[in-house]
């Protein structure tokens, strides 16, 4: 098998669980397709060296959180228009825009987001996380008390207090 078709197979079984992982970092489905797409492209173009390495799924997910981030704080920085725009742009309202939960963790800092959604929507361990993260344990767990703290707090009020 070439490594066009490998990399065809990997994208196949893989798709799903990245678009959902894009999803949850991301927080609307338009954007995590672009992190997914953009991510992904990257990849295919070094597949030979990307295959080789242990654990493929996780390196790409590590790709993914750090394009995410990276993205996130260019995108933080500002952007200076001339001009405010006339037109209003119109976006299809995602589904879960007033959901709680889905709030309360978009709202988080990009790293705990992916802390959390590695954690408990991909059910990795500690050590796992940090390996994709390319950070250590400690701060893994750092960032999933901090996050774990500001949802509480942001969520208390539904499940019956603080």
């Amino acid at each position: 098998m070439n490594g066009v078709d490998d990399f065809t197979d990997f994208v196949r079984a893989a798709l799903p669980g990245l678009l959902r992982y894009a999803h949850l970092l991301t927080g609307n489905p338009h954007d995590a397709a672009d992190l997914t797409q953009t991510v992904l492209e990257k990849m295919g173009a070094r597949w030979g060296a990307v295959r080789r390495i242990t654990d493929p799924l996780a390196y790409i997910r590590r790709e993914m959180a750090n394009c995410h981030v990276s993205g996130w704080r260019r995108t933080r920085q500002g952007d200076l228009l001339a001009d405010i725009p006339d037109v209003r742009v119109v976006r299809d309202p995602d589904p879960f825009d007033h959901e709680p939960l889905w709030t309360a963790l978009r709202g988080l800092p990009p790293q705990q987001r992916a802390v959390v959604v590695l954690r408990y929507f991909e059910e990795l361990s500690e050590a796992e996380i940090a390996t994709v993260l390319g950070v250590s344990r400690g701060t893994v767990k750092s960032q999933a008390s901090k996050a774990r703290a500001t949802l509480r707090s942001r969520l208390g009020a539904l499940v019956g207090g603080a």
